[in-house]
């Protein structure tokens, strides 16, 4: 079972966003790039896929030279092989472009499996999967919580309102995980080391004949950060709970605009 894992560099969710001088992008100054966390379960899924019945992980990422971090990240937690298209810079948020990129890189490639995020934290667009999917043909289910495979087919669950849909589809294909399909592993110290010392094959996105800036089906006019919260409103109600919940109900019609 040869399975690829596609990553993407996000911001460590702990860090504080500010905005760039540009008002597109954000100031990486002093950011932490990690995993994707929901990439995590995609990689996780594909190691215990291939240590239950042989064959290798390949991580791929596309972006920037501070993406290569992931790929180290992938490959101390147990992946065999790792790819980095170089380039992204121009991309945020694109996610067709982004899908173009990938299914040019990975067109070439063997894999039984291809495995993905349900979304990248931070554009949480949850698109890149799926039109990765239709680029290269492959039959996709998005936001699997459950994954079995046997003689060449997969039968996945993914969670839906008010239950759990089951879907069945041969191999090759794509899937998208989501919180809940595993438990992923921490890197050990071992793994860290020799992560070190794995060789990471490196593709210049224009070696594959895409133009980044040409055409996306995306661009961003400005970026801001959400409005400062106002302080909250505390009711003492110990005394008077009545008079306390018509003082709610009040707010939530005069200032809240909720009811």
């Amino acid at each position: 079972m040869n399975c690829i894992v596609c990553v993407t560099s996000v911001p460590d969710t702990a860090s504080v966003i500010k905005i760039g001088d540009d008002g597109k992008h954000i100031d990486e100054t002093g950011i932490k790039w990690i995993v994707s966390p929901y990439d995590e379960y995609a990689l996780e899924e594909a190691l215990k896929l291939t240590e239950a019945g042989g064959g290798e992980v390949t991580a791929v990422t596309y972006g920037p030279a501070r993406s290569e971090a992931a790929l180290r990240d992938c490959l101390a937690r147990g992946a065999h092989k790792a790819i980095h298209v170089l380039g992204g810079e121009a991309t945020l948020g694109d996610s067709f472009t982004i899908a173009k990129v990938l299914a040019a890189a990975l067109k070439d490639q063997e894999y039984d499996l291809i495995l993905a995020g349900v979304q990248g934290v931070g554009t949480d667009n949850a698109q890149v999967g799926q039109m990765l999917a239709e680029m290269l043909n492959l039959p996709h289910v998005s936001g699997i919580t459950s994954l079995e495979i046997d003689a060449g087919n997969l039968t996945a669950g993914r969670e839906v309102e008010g239950g759990k849909e089951v879907v069945s589809s041969p191999l090759p294909a794509l899937l998208t995980c989501h919180k809940g399909l595993n438990e992923p592993r921490y890197a050990a110290l071992k793994g860290i080391m020799a992560a070190k010392r794995k060789p990471v094959d490196k593709i210049e996105v224009g070696s594959l004949g895409i133009d980044e800036s040409a055409g996306g089906a995306y661009s961003i006019r400005s970026l801001e950060l959400p409005p400062e919260k106002g302080a909250g409103t505390i009711l003492q109600g110990e005394d008077d709970p009545a008079g306390a919940a018509k003082e709610v109900v009040q707010l939530l019609r005069a200032e809240a605009k909720a009811i």
